[in-house]
C-alpha cells in the first residue's frame, strides 16, 4: 500500500482528492492537512509515502512545507499541485525538493499514476515539461557563459567523464533514447549511467539532477 497525505486549503479540493484516492487500489489517504505547517507535523507523525502540496496555502506555504518535509532525509515524497503549468512557484518547489508537479486539473488516472510513480522514486515531469519549465525561468538562472569564474560544485568531480555528458544531456530535458543517440549508446546502457550519476550527485531523481545542471552551470538559457 502507498500511503498518502493530502495538504490544501480548499475543502472542496480536499474532497475530491480524498474521493479518487479511496477509489484506487493500492492507495491509502493517512491524513488532510489545511496549511503548510499541519502539512509537515502531520508527514512527521504519519510518515506518508507522498503528500499531495498545494503551494498556494494560508501561513506557511507548500513551498516551504515541501523544504522542511524533505530536508528530513525521510522516505517521503513531496508531488506538487498546481493551477498553471508554468506557475512560479513550481520551479521554486522543484528547488525545495519536490520530485516533481502535475496540474489540478489532470485525469484521474495521471494524478494515480503521478503518485505512484513519485513512490517508487521517480519524478512524474516529463522531459518534454522539463524543458519548458527551465525555459520559462531561464532569466532566473545565470548564462555559464557569462558567469564568473567559480569553484565547481564537488559533486561534480564524483563523474567520470560519459556521466558528466549524461548529466549534461538530462539537464537539457533529453530522454533516455535522445541520450542514448546522441551518444552512440544503447538505452540499457544509458539507463544505467542515469542511475550512477543520480547517486553520484545525491539527486533522488531526474528533476534535481536538471537543477544541479543549471546550479554547476553545464547548461544555461539558450543551451541545446
Amino acid at each position: 500500500m502507498t500511503t498518502v497525505l493530502i495538504a490544501d486549503d480548499q475543502p472542496l479540493q480536499r474532497y475530491g482528492f480524498r474521493m479518487l484516492l479511496e477509489s484506487a487500489p493500492g492507495l491509502t489517504l493517512v491524513g488532510e492537512a489545511e496549511h503548510g505547517a499541519d502539512a509537515v507535523r502531520l508527514t512527521q507523525l504519519l510518515r506518508p509515502d507522498v503528500v499531495l502540496m498545494d503551494v498556494r496555502m494560508p501561513g506557511m506555504d507548500g513551498i516551504e512545507a515541501t523544504r522542511r518535509i524533505t530536508a528530513d532525509g525521510d522516505r517521503t515524497r513531496v508531488l506538487i499541485l498546481t493551477t498553471f503549468d508554468l506557475d512560479e512557484y513550481v520551479y521554486a518547489g522543484l528547488r525545495a525538493g519536490a520530485s516533481g508537479f502535475l496540474l489540478k486539473d489532470a485525469r484521474p488516472e495521471e494524478l494515480i499514476a503521478g503518485i505512484r510513480t513519485v513512490a517508487g522514486g521517480d519524478a512524474v515531469v516529463a522531459p518534454s515539461v522539463t524543458r519548458r519549465l527551465m525555459d520559462a525561468f531561464a532569466g532566473t538562472v545565470p548564462d555559464p557563459a557569462r558567469r564568473p569564474a567559480a569553484a565547481e560544485d564537488p559533486r561534480l568531480g564524483r563523474l567520470t567523464d560519459r556521466e558528466r555528458e549524461v548529466l549534461v544531456a538530462i539537464g537539457l530535458g533529453r530522454t533516455n533514447l535522445e541520450i542514448a543517440e546522441s551518444l552512440v549508446l544503447t538505452e540499457s546502457t544509458v539507463k544505467k549511467h542515469v542511475g550512477r550519476v543520480l547517486a553520484k550527485v545525491g539527486a533522488r531523481d531526474r528533476i534535481q539532477a536538471v537543477i544541479l545542471a543549471y546550479d554547476a552551470g553545464l547548461v544555461g538559457p539558450g543551451t541545446r
